[in-house]
């Protein structure tokens, strides 16, 4: 019995070394893919603020133009940010709230289906943004980050998770 017990915390222990090397990777990979894509969020958005003012006015947001070229500029240059993983998450929090706004204004139907029908809630714009900015403010950057360099640089915890 003990044997099998040692083989089984032998197994978990090799599982727990090679999914802990895969973390930062990962979370690069989910910073690169979706900071791109909110930065080109942004960027249509910064090129169309006399669209985007409208439609914000068209959801009752209050000084649509002024937070037209708010979000673009959250999403382009925060976007930009969070793939690089400079301020990843005080970043990762504005874009978490915006993607909420966002499923509040403009998704209230999928939002409100979040338990009775998830595939509406999960299929809305907002998901998969409001999903990588958690991953990223929760876990944090990974070691293959700015933060985590400037974190090494200055003396600070080691790895910026």
């Amino acid at each position: 019995m003990n044997k099998v017990r040692a083989n089984l915390i032998n197994v978990s222990s090799i599982f727990d070394r090679i999914f802990s090397f895969l973390q930062s990777p990962f979370l690069l990979a989910v910073r690169l893919y979706w900071g791109w894509q909110f930065a080109q969020t942004g960027w249509g958005k910064l090129h169309h603020l006399s669209k985007v003012a409208e439609f914000f006015a068209s959801l009752h947001i209050p000084f649509p133009a002024a937070n037209a070229l708010f979000n673009g500029c959250l999403e382009f240059f925060g976007g930009i940010l969070f793939a690089i993983g400079l301020a990843s998450r005080p970043i990762s929090l504005l874009l978490s709230i915006s993607m909420m706004v966002a499923y509040i204004t403009a998704d209230r139907d999928a939002l409100h289906s979040v338990f009775s029908d998830p595939g509406k809630f999960y299929n809305a714009d907002p998901y998969t943004f409001l999903f990588a900015a958690l991953l990223i403010l929760i876990f944090g950057p990974g070691r293959i980050a700015l933060d985590s360099l400037i974190g090494r640089f200055f003396g600070w915890k080691e790895g910026g998770d």
